[in-house]
């Protein structure tokens, strides 16, 4: 049989006889062997003893005396109101699969994840030792009403001495244990039936419909009793249900019950004194036989508190079974013999010791009350996201409820706590917050599932329908990118350079294992999809991964190109590393975030990220792609109409513009844009083309990361023979300023090579794919490199410099150049000189970007 951690993988339909399989929930903590309370002693009783309280028997005429019967009758069908939907949830919750020890934390925990779980789950566990601390002080007060020496009673014995330190005593001892009659009268009822809100004579503090709301509502937040004893249920999916269901009706008819025969029959005032609101004990005044009255305080106050503190102590242990709060909550894990948590037990009769100092009971009923209405609420959330994510597998057999009731319980519960209590409610969902946090930071366990992720997937797919493709305009372009990577190891760098260049748009790590499958038993792409996954971690990158299996990088490459992404979210953009004889570099070594431990494992005993990646390709071995196949791929994905990006010597970028932030005050650079045709052999045209505007884009967008924030931008535009100066440079600047691009703008004459060609008209790419010599176009790539690392490391008014000049003395270096990258011959067979032509091009430059773009990327409209 499965567990909560693991899928269903097979069900015996079929067995050997005497071979029997565990209901449902069993196999928790403590076996199928204490599984064996029914669903009346283990749901109903605890439910009943725990709603009635010491409610019943001592604040039914605080409640009437001070609200009168037609308010009373409206805070009791409240209360049952946000009981009754919270019942729901919990019945929905129950019968949609096995429910372990924990009972609500159970529930919550394996729903919302064990963050908020364990939050809520933590407060409930405080709501029931608080509920322990209230039953204790209310039978503290039963008690001292009859035996104290300021007994009210016509008939006490005035013989225990009274105050707060007696009282703390009286509670502690407990702990470790654990009006006038005038018959049925219409003028009676009258008299009852409007409020008459006074001062409590036990705190001083004037009543409101709140403060005796909060009152009554302790005593009908018992709900869970029975779903906190989960894990001693025999079959808890079916008792849990069907006995809270009942024990609800019922003392929701006996408290009407009550409330009635108490306005028939009791007068609030009586002489000097005022039945209703000052004898808390006015149901001995009216018995037939008083000790009776007493029996029943002292029975229910004792069984309240005990089946609190049991119901904590579940809850604790399996708080503490879950390992949510490390070693502060591990003594709660041991259990005797019997599967008793008495350790738990422990915990939660020290803390209840601690409530005790509260020292009345109304004081304390507000916090509980608001404690326990977190709990409610949380597990109506619960319900209402696995209702609205719609999983296949959310389907209970218990069917009256609807996300409305689910979404109409979480806000009921949310306004009572506001009206009970303000600063309750404020400080429980501050320390919720707090705890949420903390179990952030400390990582729990990700094998119970997320309703989050469900959530999630429900809501992607939902909008990514109403992306419709066919609405998109250049207004709202943004860069989608495609990064092919071989091994990850020499390609960091360029990796977050990426997630700094997509602006908020689609970024694929695309990774092409060579093999067929046909050949192969199984897929070995699946298997490799953690390690990736680790590694965007990691690297802290906002990337998705998508792998294939290909019988060659450049098949592998369209495949990625063609079905990567979804709807209107696919890439536009095929960002490659530069093709060189360079030696790649093992970046894992020397980048702190992918430092591991010596014996090559993690934290919990998995493989260290190092050891699922293969070391660097060795200078000289064979490559997995060839010259033909990489500049083959750059072309299928230009006639794909994809941009191409390819990038060069990444690994020698300054480390603080590849941070996250912009990491205090960095060292000036410059970022060079070249946004003409270096190669053309008439120097440079007389306008700025799609691509052109297409680098412009991307160098912008660079700068608009924080790490980039202090990089001036600097773009150059070369003279042709005939251009005079000045007139080109006043063209651009107008040009960016309608762009909105904040640049400097230098005018640069072409140099040897360049402008001794005859200024022919030619179209882009003629030069490649024309008749000239390799001679010729190696003069012309040499001369177009002298002339870009000219003006590296030059100043606004320095003098030249060369490859050497950027060490900040003449002016800042520049820290990245984006190159025009010409198209790829017609001819394949001219591959291999285009590619060595685009090496002579970026030869000693450092970190560069060639980049095409065949789309539009910008406008000058609103």
């Amino acid at each position: 049989m499965a567990s909560e951690n693991s899928p269903l993988l097979a069900y015996r339909l079929l067995g050997e006889e005497g071979v029997s399989f565990p209901a449902n929930g069993a196999g928790g903590p403590g076996g199928a062997s204490a599984r064996k309370l029914s669903t009346f002693l283990g749901v109903v009783v605890p439910t009943v003893l725990s709603m009635f309280s010491i409610v019943v028997f001592l604040r039914i005429g605080f409640v009437v005396g001070h609200a009168g019967l037609l308010q009373a009758l409206a805070m009791l069908l409240v209360a049952y109101f946000i009981l009754a939907l919270t019942v729901l949830s919990v019945c929905a919750i129950a019968t949609n699969g096995a429910v372990r020890g924990g009972g609500a934390y159970f529930m919550i925990s394996r729903t919302l994840g064990p963050e908020v779980g364990g939050s809520i789950g933590l407060m409930f566990y405080l709501a029931n030792v608080c509920g322990c601390a209230v039953s204790l002080l209310g039978l503290v007060e039963a008690i001292l009403d009859v035996f104290g020496a300021d007994a009210t009673g016509p008939s006490g014995l005035r013989v225990l001495p009274q105050g707060y330190g007696w009282n703390l005593l009286y509670g502690s001892l407990l702990l470790g244990l654990v009006g006038h009659f005038t018959s049925f009268n219409s003028s009676t009822l009258k008299a009852n039936l409007g409020a008459g809100y006074a001062k409590d004579y036990t705190t001083g503090a004037m009543m409101t419909f709140a403060s005796v709301f909060a009152v009554l509502f302790n005593g009908c937040t018992g709900i869970m009793a029975g779903a906190n004893m989960s894990g001693e249920l025999k079959d808890p999916s079916r008792a849990i249900p069907l006995g809270t269901i009942v024990a609800v009706a019922y003392t929701f008819f006996i408290y009407i019950l009550l409330f009635f025969l108490s306005s028939f029959t009791c007068d609030r005032c009586l002489g000097r004194g005022i039945l209703l609101q000052e004898d808390y004990g006015f149901f001995r005044a009216i018995s037939l036989w008083p000790p009776l009255v007493l029996i029943g305080i002292y029975a229910t106050s004792l069984s309240a508190s005990m089946s609190s503190l049991i119901g904590a102590s579940r809850i604790l242990h399996a708080l503490a079974q879950d390992d949510l709060f490390g070693v502060i909550l591990a003594p709660a894990k041991v259990v005797s013999r019997g599967g008793n948590p008495w350790g738990a037990v422990i915990y939660s009769w020290g803390l209840a010791q601690l409530m005790l100092l509260a020292g009345k009971l109304n004081t304390l009923a507000a916090v509980v009350t608001v404690f326990y209405l977190v709990a409610y609420a949380a597990v109506d959330l619960s319900c209402l996201s696995l209702e609205w994510a719609s999983a296949p597998n959310f389907r209970p057999t218990f069917s009256l409820f609807s996300w409305h009731t689910c979404l109409l319980g979480v806000a009921s519960c949310l306004l009572m706590m506001f009206l009970i209590s303000p600063g309750a409610a404020g400080g429980s969902l501050l320390l919720m917050g707090l705890l949420c946090a903390l179990l952030t930071a400390r990582g729990g366990p990700s094998s119970w599932g997320y309703v989050s992720q469900a959530l999630l997937f429900h809501q992607v797919r939902k909008y990514l329908l109403r992306l419709d493709v066919r609405k998109d305009h250049v207004k709202f372009w943004r860069p989608q990118l495609l990064l092919l990577v071989g091994n990850p190891r020499g390609a960091l760098p360029l990796l977050r350079l990426a997630n700094q260049l997509k602006k908020g748009g689609l970024y694929v790590l695309g990774h092409v294992t060579l093999g067929d499958l046909d050949s192969l038993p199984s897929d070995p792409v699946q298997p490799q999809y953690g390690a990736w996954l680790s590694l965007v971690d990691r690297a802290q990158v906002k990337a998705f991964v998508d792998l294939t299996l290909s019988p060659s990088v450049r098949q592998g490459a369209q495949h990625l190109l063609r079905i990567s992404g979804l709807g209107g979210m696919k890439p536009n953009t095929l960002v490659l590393g530069f093709y060189d004889d360079a030696a790649p570099q093992d970046h894992f070594l020397s980048d702190p975030a992918f430092s591991e431990p010596v014996d090559g494992t993690q934290e919990g005993g998995s493989p260290a990220l190092s050891t699922l990646f293969p070391p660097p390709r060795a200078p000289g071995s064979p490559r997995a792609l060839s010259p033909q196949d990489y500049v083959a791929t750059v072309a299928d994905a230009l006639k794909m109409n994809k941009n191409v990006v390819l990038a060069r010597d990444c690994g020698a970028l300054p480390p603080e513009r590849l941070s996250r932030g912009s990491g205090g005050t960095p060292q000036p650079h410059h970022v060079d844009v070249w946004p003409l045709n270096l190669l053309r052999p008439r120097g440079g045209p007389g306008y700025v083309d799609v691509c052109g505007l297409f680098l412009l884009q991307m160098a912008t967008i660079l700068g608009m990361v924080p790490a980039w924030h202090s990089a001036r931008l600097r773009i150059f535009l070369c003279l042709g023979p005939l251009e005079a100066p000045g007139a080109a440079e006043g063209r651009l600047r107008a040009l960016l300023s309608q762009l909105r691009i904040r640049a400097e703008v230098q005018e640069v004459v072409w140099g040897e090579g360049a402008a001794s060609q005859e200024p022919e008209e030619e179209e882009e790419g003629d030069f490649v794919n024309g008749r000239r010599g390799d001679a010729e176009a190696e003069a012309l790539a040499c001369s177009a490199n002298a002339l870009v690392r000219a003006q590296q490391g030059r100043g606004r008014g320095g003098g030249p410099g060369g490859p050497e000049g950027g060490d900040g003395k003449e002016g800042p270096a520049t820290a990245l150049t984006f190159l025009y990258l010409p198209r790829p011959p017609a001819d394949p067979a001219r591959y291999p000189g285009y590619l060595a032509l685009l090496e002579i091009l970026s030869r000693d430059l450092g970190p560069t970007l060639l980049i095409h773009g065949v789309t539009p990327v910008t406008c000058t409209d609103l």
